[in-house]
């Protein structure tokens, strides 16, 4: 069985946008995106997962990591 991955780049055109914040633009999930990603988290409390969402959660929360350092990057040089 080959493993399942999920890249983050599959929602740079269909979950990001850019939100202004102040003076700031900072990156932000769309709201599907983040419907999404509060689903996967609630199947994965409730143990409910299958390998392909567990996956897709893996990805998400890796772009996340990225989107929360490069916005504090921004924050921290305005």
């Amino acid at each position: 069985m080959n493993p399942v991955v999920v890249k983050p780049s599959a929602w740079l055109t269909g979950g990001i946008r850019t939100e202004q914040v102040n003076h700031l633009t900072l990156f932000k999930f769309t709201e599907e995106l983040s419907n999404r990603l509060q689903e996967l988290l609630d199947k994965k409390k409730a143990d409910n997962l299958n390998p392909e969402e567990t996956a897709e959660l893996e990805a998400i929360s890796e772009l996340d990591t990225i989107f929360s350092y490069i916005n504090a990057i921004i924050v921290s040089q305005s």
